[in-house]
């Protein structure tokens, strides 16, 4: 029994491995393409020699590698975000797009662009999370209006009513302040002009949520069996699930203030991870976070193929993937009574 262990979690960590391996590759990838594509080589010596003289070095250290960067940082975000929200509430439908929580948070920066546009960036990061707590408090409000409970379907309707809800006040106000030029970035969902001023607030906002998500994943996992399973064993759910929602804020508030509404990332990797994986998130959390790094920047590389020279928003392309996947999981779920 042992060796068998032994021999499952080695098998996890390799699996680990090899997507953080793939996602090298893609970085080298999308680093690669662009307006003009570059060729690997070049993007090795602007990496590890760089020189000021070379336009490519410039195009690539100034515009392509936070771009690239951005993406990894962003698609880990919102997979491990999915993942939290999944194990904490047992709903297979729960994700940051799906239950209304990246609307929010673009809501607010709409709000913040409208009336207090010399706003700093730690400013327009601290408008998301507090859209997004507003997001979320809404659809729990909405979804409870039943008599019967919350079932993963009234909280995917209702996350999905209040996310409509906020992204049409969201266009309204944006076309009443003339904000379409600056707002039309969040609500499709881009990473065009990500600088590293924008990569530097992702890293140090979301390795505190990586971190407190990692703390507590073995929680989320005794979580995951059942309210009254976790409470017998000693477990504080009341702390668990405020250290969870805190993860999913600060993780989204901060992925959305970057790269807007990128939707179903956080829907569709917490599944094929637990697939693979299995179903301890201790081991869930870090393969959703390389698993999402490599869907978003291979997502960011086919919106500007697609439609070459011109760029389609990576929010298109993750929602082409993702509809399709939560109409499937709604069928499968439509009559828990979770």
């Amino acid at each position: 029994m042992k060796l068998f262990s032994r021999s499952s979690q080695l098998m996890k960590a390799l699996i680990i491995l090899i997507g953080i391996c793939l996602v090298i590759f893609s970085l080298g990838v999308s680093i690669s393409y662009g307006a003009t594509t570059i060729d690997l080589h070049t993007v090795w010596q602007a990496i590890f020699s760089f020189s000021e003289g070379e336009q490519a070095h410039q195009v690539i250290w100034e515009l392509r590698i936070p771009r690239a960067l951005a993406a990894v940082l962003v698609g880990a975000f919102l997979a491990v975000s999915g993942a939290v929200m999944q194990g904490m509430t047992r709903n297979p439908l729960a994700s940051p797009s799906i239950m209304g929580v990246t609307d929010g948070a673009a809501f607010m920066l709409v709000i913040i662009l409208a009336f207090y546009p010399a706003v700093s960036n730690i400013g327009f990061m601290v408008a998301s999370f507090i859209g997004a707590g507003i997001a979320v408090t809404l659809v729990f409000l909405v979804g409870s209006f039943s008599g019967n409970g919350l079932t993963p379907v009234k909280l995917a309707l209702a996350g999905v009513a209040i996310g409509t809800l906020l992204r049409s006040v969201s266009s309204i106000l944006s076309l009443h302040f003339q904000l379409e030029k600056d707002i039309g970035f969040w609500l499709a969902g881009g990473l065009d002009g990500v600088g590293w001023n924008a990569v530097t607030v992702l890293f140090f906002a979301g390795a505190i949520g990586m971190i407190l998500a990692l703390s507590i994943s073995k929680s989320i996992t005794v979580l995951s069996l059942g309210d009254d399973l976790s409470t017998g064993l000693g477990q504080n759910n009341t702390l668990i699930k405020i250290l969870g929602i805190i993860v999913v804020l600060l993780l989204t508030g901060v992925a959305v203030s970057v790269a807007g509404s990128v939707g179903f990332v956080g829907l569709i990797i917490p599944h094929i991870t637990r697939f693979i994986i299995g179903t301890d998130y201790r081991w869930i959390i870090p393969t959703s976070a390389v698993f999402g790094a490599l869907l978003l920047v291979n997502a960011d590389v086919v919106a500007r193929i697609i439609n070459a020279p011109f760029e389609t928003p990576v929010g298109a392309i993750t929602s082409i993937i993702g509809v399709p996947f939560f109409l499937y999981l709604a069928r499968g779920s439509g009559g828990d009574k979770k």
